[in-house]
């Protein structure tokens, strides 16, 4: 063999390797967009990872506010107690007087049965306070289970994203492009439950 059939021999081979060379970065060029798509859902996860504990906090904060409005409200429903006990007595005082009158007992009965009603106007207004605490620790309540529903439903989606994550990465190692397609499904899931929980 000649110098130049050893140069057409090289070049051929050259062409050959430098065609596959071409076809495998063709057939794998998809690896980089799933590469970069990986990028995305990475920072997608991280938002709905973010928001997840956001919901979280707000869930803990409406729940302290529900148990320091129930506290007021045990509170008042206690005052209110106290002051029909005392109205009781004043009623009771004021009966025992008119059953065994005295000189003084006009006056003592008039005494009496001011304070009574001087508590019972008081009990309205304790009474309207421990009803409106009671409302806020409802209130709170409410926000709470709605805020934990939103947490909830935003742990789907972080879960979703990850699961997403961990197909894209497997399809990329086996070079499997049904995977990589099958994480974007998956993503875009994620993406909806995302989107559906922060307008619910």
């Amino acid at each position: 063999m000649n110098d130049h059939e050893l140069l057409e021999e090289f070049i051929i081979e050259l062409k050959a390797e430098r065609d596959a060379t071409k076809a495998k970065d063709k057939r794998d060029s998809w690896t980089t967009s799933a590469g970069v798509s990986l990028v995305f859902i990475a920072v997608l996860a991280a938002v709905a990872t973010q928001w997840g504990a956001k919901y979280a906090g707000r869930t803990m904060t409406a729940l302290n506010d529900a148990t320091y409005a129930q506290t007021l409200a045990s509170d008042q429903w206690s005052f209110y107690q106290a002051k029909s006990i005392k109205e009781n007595l004043y009623e009771v005082s004021k009966d025992e007087e008119e059953a065994n009158p005295s000189d003084e007992t006009p006056k003592i009965v008039g005494t009496f049965a001011a304070k009574a009603v001087g508590l019972a106007n008081d009990k309205l207004a304790i009474k309207a306070a421990a009803e409106k605490f009671q409302r806020d620790r409802q209130a709170a309540r409410n926000a709470a289970h709605m805020w934990s529903t939103k947490g909830g439903a935003m742990g789907i989606a972080v879960s979703a994203y990850q699961l997403a994550i961990a197909v894209a990465s497997v399809g990329m190692i086996m070079k499997k492009k049904s995977f990589w397609y099958a994480a974007l499904v998956m993503a875009l899931g994620a993406t909806a439950q995302m989107v559906l929980t922060w307008v619910a």
